[in-house]
């Protein structure tokens, strides 16, 4: 069975990103997948400590971080998934700590710097289908002038080149809080902010469940 794997890189355990992965998932598993969702904020770890174990010749890591830490089973999952999608919301124009750190323990020990003969890479992409999703504050139009698709794209090339696929899925102008009068936060209209939740969140979601569906398809046709 295709072994699909979700990963959850914002705190926020019931809010816009975890919304997105659980629909990805449902259509994951609707598409025959067995699917998993992680909690990254639940876990003690560190990223990258830059120890080059994963780069030795003939290392024996397989894939996976040399770093034995609770992360550690996580990336085993990964290594054994077929499907991996990893969920954040945006936090000063990246992905939060957690997603960095954790994507940082993933691409690595799958990178090589050693090339044949050709310029060929030694070590073979191992195939996966991956995905990124992001939720984001600020409109889609705003996306050009943060330098969104630059910044944030650099996470589907790190996935692509090393894993073979990766898309991502933007979900712009997310309602931020269940009660705006709390908050300073007179930048953004709260009342435009719910207009535009009621009249797009569902198309996110579908989105969402699409995506996942798309990516086992694309597991099973190959």
């Amino acid at each position: 069975m295709t072994k699909a794997l979700f990963i959850n890189g914002s705190p926020r355990k019931k809010w816009n990103t975890v919304k997105m992965l659980e629909s990805a998932m449902k259509g994951a598993q609707e598409a025959g997948a067995e699917v998993e969702l992680v909690n990254l904020y639940d876990i003690d770890f560190k990223g990258c400590k830059s120890c080059f174990a994963c780069q030795l010749k003939n290392a024996k890591t397989d894939g996976v971080c040399a770093i034995r830490d609770d992360l550690r089973p996580v990336l085993e999952k990964a290594r054994e998934a077929d499907v991996i999608v990893i969920g954040s919301p945006v936090y000063l124009s990246y992905p939060t700590g957690e997603t960095r750190s954790f994507l940082e323990r993933l691409v690595f020990p799958n990178f090589t710097y050693d090339l044949d003969e050709q310029g060929n890479r030694r070590r073979p992409i191992i195939e996966k289908q991956t995905a990124m999703i992001f939720t984001m504050n600020i409109p889609e139009e705003a996306m050009e002038e943060w330098n969104y698709p630059i910044l944030l794209g650099t996470c589907e090339k790190q996935l692509q080149e090393n894993f073979g696929h990766s898309e991502t899925l933007y979900v712009c102008n997310t309602y931020k809080f269940t009660d705006y009068s709390r908050y300073a936060f007179t930048y953004f209209s709260e009342e435009d902010k719910r207009k535009y939740r009621d009249e797009h969140f569902a198309t996110d979601l579908q989105n969402a469940y699409e995506l996942g569906k798309r990516l086992v398809g694309n597991c099973t046709a190959n």
